[in-house]
């Protein structure tokens, strides 16, 4: 019998579709999920759901709630992370500040100002985190859905002996995407993706050994309707000759080259038929008007009123883990672990995303090699920002947000330094109440 936590519970659609894909394993069937989370409101309600879920499939599975991360961890097999630190008001902070200053950013959890600022109040949440499963389930896997991805990866696995790895449905959802663009079915196409978190590469990209790129190529070129679903995915792809993960919108952030002119920004990231083109703000405005009135509650009151419960398995890439890692058929997947010579002309011991694959109670990261050059100049200032994000919050050293900010792609291409400086010394004084671990705010 697993022993299943879920930490940050809270998060009902991850959790309640990572639950119904964990049950439709025949060694899972019986797992005991624990779910814990801060907020006891949420809570009750993500138990009713997960018990909905469980009835629905007549699993003998047993589920526990609780409010104690301790008591959550204890005996624990697998983890599985969905937190968010900092309420929507802290996270509207992040984005309004720069935009001040005149960084437009789309969703910012992951990379840019706001999401080393995330990156900063998460990060030790996640170390307390990982302190405990030494502590209570030292032989646990842990698996991360909380962004910034790469950034808390690389300081759990810089600091931890735990077994961690980031997870993101990008990849296996930008795949379904190309192969319905390639027109050719999805569970025929193989691939090899490789790169940092929302910035991975599909190196390789074929249907029964014939290279599909020269067919999406020509799609992304002459077929304005599947140029305009990722504009700025497609102009990278026509530009640097290989396909990105993650939308439009998250990259367009990502680099100097779409959001630093309002013209770039109407030409790019406003107009796109894809589900996060790159308007301002879009994922905070979203986040904002479910908690207005506590819209999310109702979302979920009526899913529980449902007669109906869809148990069949998705594509969430944590529950295959996990039934590798307990004894199941082993499972290759993209995961995000420490570079040890995985991707040659990344650093060494960075976050990187690239093939592993889950066997029982063991991750192997596959060897890539070396990216082409033009894709592996894009990851490694991207690399850079992070790495400097990290041992900032590690250290305490609020000089070095700074120079990690200095040399975001966007921030740098829209502000002197001396703007910048400014901007993030405003944005550090507003995080004050987050970041303990930093003694002095003040930058010199």
């Amino acid at each position: 019998m697993a022993r299943i936590a879920f930490i940050g519970a809270g998060s009902f659609g991850f959790t309640r579709t990572l639950v119904k894909d964990i049950l439709t394993f025949p060694i899972l069937t019986d797992s005991t999920i624990v779910l814990m989370d801060i907020d006891s409101e949420r809570l009750g309600y993500i138990t009713k759901a997960v018990n909905k879920i469980v009835a629905a499939g007549n699993y003998p599975a047993k589920v526990i709630s609780t409010t104690n991360r301790a008591e959550a961890l204890k005996g624990a097999d697998a983890v599985i992370c969905t937190i968010l630190s900092g309420r929507v008001d802290v996270w509207r902070h992040d984005i309004e500040i720069p935009k001040k200053y005149g960084v437009d950013t789309n969703v910012g959890d992951t990379r840019g100002p706001s999401g080393v600022f995330r990156a900063l109040r998460t990060l030790p949440v996640m170390l307390g985190i990982c302190k405990d499963i030494e502590r209570y389930c030292p032989n646990a896997i842990f698996l991360n859905y909380t962004n910034p991805m790469a950034m808390l990866c690389h300081g759990m696995q810089k600091t931890s002996k735990v077994t961690v790895s980031g997870l993101c449905h990008s990849v296996q959802g930008t795949a379904e995407m190309l192969a319905k663009w390639a027109g050719v079915p999805y569970n025929e196409v193989d691939y090899v993706c490789a790169g940092i978190n929302h910035q991975a590469w599909y190196l390789e990209f074929k249907h029964k050994n014939k290279c599909l790129y020269p067919k999406l190529n020509k799609a992304v070129r002459e077929n304005k309707k599947i140029y305009n679903e990722e504009q700025v995915r497609n102009e990278l792809f026509i530009h640097l000759g290989y396909y990105i993960t993650e939308s439009s919108g998250h990259n367009s952030e990502y680099n100097p080259w779409f959001r630093k002119r309002a013209d770039l920004i109407k030409k790019y990231c406003t107009s796109g038929t894809g589900w996060n083109p790159g308007e301002y703000a879009y994922i905070l405005k979203a986040y904002a008007a479910s908690e207005k009135n506590k819209k999310w509650k109702k979302y979920i009151e009526d899913w529980l009123k449902e007669s109906k419960v869809d148990i069949k398995r998705g594509h969430e890439y944590a529950a295959f883990i996990i039934n590798a890692w307990m004894g199941g058929d082993l499972f290759k997947f993209n995961g995000n672990v420490p570079n040890k010579g995985l991707i040659t002309n990344l650093p060494y011991d960075a976050c990187v995303e690239v093939p592993v694959v889950a066997s029982r109670n063991k991750l192997d990261s596959v060897h890539v090699g070396a990216l082409p050059p033009q894709l592996a100049a894009l990851n490694n200032i991207s690399i850079s920002v992070e790495n400097m994000a990290v041992d900032a919050s590690l250290t305490g050293d609020a000089e070095m947000v700074f120079h990690a900010i200095a040399y975001d792609p966007l921030t740098s291409a829209v502000l002197s330094l001396a703007e910048i400086r400014k901007m993030v010394q405003e944005m550090l004084y507003k995080n004050k109440a987050y970041l303990p671990q930093f003694k002095n705010l003040k930058i010199t």
